[in-house]
């Protein structure tokens, strides 16, 4: 059996009106979440994001992405256990903030989820299970509203408004 590399993506979906999209997975029965998954051999963190979007919600590369440059250990859970080898306990989580227009419907992968819902950031950082998802959201699920959603080195956010950005709004 080849063992999942101990290390993920948590892509926050929020939109303009402040609301996070929470999927409901299929097991464990009641899990809701934001986009998550493992990096692949080879992934770096930023295509596993996109990846995990686009699997998981059909949203594509129209969807601005964005690296929030956030990473947090975490213990794995009993229900993911078997999927690591036996000597590892924790995963390292990489954070992005997906924004969209209104509330997008996503096209999920009945295999893992069964339900979707837009929420008010509050209502939404109370039904997750992952502390790293409440926190995630607690933090950063306004800046969709706001319009400011990437933090560019010292220059600053970076506006979503005119997405996709001009060449020199791209920052480095």
């Amino acid at each position: 059996m080849a063992f999942r590399r101990p290390e993920s993506v948590l892509v926050l979906v929020c939109n303009d009106r402040g609301e996070v999209l929470l999927l409901e997975r299929r097991s464990p029965v009641g899990f809701w979440q934001s986009v998550t998954g493992g990096l692949r051999r080879g992934e770096s963190p930023h295509m596993a994001a996109r990846r995990e979007l686009f699997e998981e919600t059909g949203f594509d590369h129209a969807v601005p992405l964005f690296d929030l440059r956030e990473q947090r250990r975490f213990p794995i859970v009993p229900p993911w256990r078997a999927r690591y080898a036996p000597d590892v306990h924790s995963n390292l989580e990489h954070g992005f903030l997906a924004c969209v227009h209104g509330r997008r419907i996503p096209r999920l992968r009945p295999a893992e989820h069964v339900r979707w819902r837009w929420l008010p950031a509050r209502e939404a950082a109370a039904r997750v299970f992952s502390w790293t998802n409440r926190e995630a959201i607690e933090h950063h699920a306004e800046a969709c509203r706001a319009g400011v959603t990437s933090w560019v080195g010292q220059a600053g956010w970076v506006s979503w408004a005119r997405w996709p950005p001009r060449r020199r709004d791209r920052g480095g």
